[in-house]
């Protein structure tokens, strides 16, 4: 059965066992409400690693909106079980006190890339992605860890982070998984109203159209979106839009 730890120096005593055993770690960072996006990187973890670990931790403090923190589903029961579905070891089931027992005063923050994009739109929305992610990195120790494409952003500040900070754990990227329309799967989906669930697909389809990024702009405002950005960069397009209190972003490669 799949252990379930909350604390910091218990998951750590476990991850040193597993390194002293020569045992291989992946770790799957989420913050919960596991989808099928969310079970690929374990399935991927799973065929690359002896032990899988998947953090379950909704991180406070790369939100800047408090609604929306409070919006997040919290499913830990259906996500342990899910997890352990597909080949998980173990759930690292943290507190906010504990992984901020600083309350917050040291924090990673990339003065470049990170306030492009989401960053331009999410004030302080990466410093503590990249605070959190290497707080998990440091607990874990992981030879592996595992990140969706669909966050491209994220994905490039992780590994230049991994990078700069000469962190041993190989940051490995992730396809998208859709649903059937073209949606990138994502926990906010399911904030999404009936009429907002037929249209979203469009963002989708946008992007992965022949446009210039001023034209799908105002393609996906006409439509009924509220356009924060869609940007062509290092050979992808990259969008992000809000439809009604869901925010959507996706990006397709050229």
């Amino acid at each position: 059965m799949i252990d379930v730890i909350n604390d910091i120096g218990e998951t750590r005593r476990r991850m040193t066992e597993d390194r002293t055993a020569g045992r291989s770690i992946g770790l799957v960072p989420t913050m919960g409400a596991l989808h099928d996006g969310h079970l690929s990187l374990i399935e991927r973890a799973r065929s690359e690693n002896d032990r899988v670990v998947v953090s379950i931790f909704v991180n406070p403090t790369q939100y800047d909106d408090p609604a929306d923190l409070e919006r997040y589903p919290r499913t830990l029961a259906a996500d342990v079980e899910r997890a352990e579905g597909v080949g998980a070891d173990l759930i690292f089931h943290p507190s906010p006190e504990d992984i901020y027992h600083d309350a917050y005063r040291y924090r990673v923050t990339e003065s470049e890339f990170s306030r492009r994009l989401e960053g331009a739109h999410r004030k302080g929305h990466f410093d503590g992605v990249l605070t959190v992610v290497l707080k998990l990195l440091n607990i874990v120790g992981a030879d592996r860890a595992y990140f969706g494409e669909k966050d491209w952003q994220q994905l490039q500040l992780v590994r230049d982070m991994a990078a700069a900070f000469f962190l041993p754990t190989h940051i490995v990227a992730c396809r998208i998984i859709r649903e059937v329309d073209g949606l990138a799967m994502s926990s906010r989906n399911i904030h999404l109203t009936d009429d907002q669930r037929k249209l979203a697909p469009e963002l989708h389809r946008t992007l992965a159209s022949k446009w210039s990024a001023d034209e799908m702009t105002r393609h996906l405002a006409s439509t009924g979106f509220e356009v924060d950005y869609v940007e062509r960069r290092d050979g992808r397009v990259l969008g992000a839009v809000r439809l009604g209190k869901v925010r959507l972003i996706d990006n397709v490669q050229i």
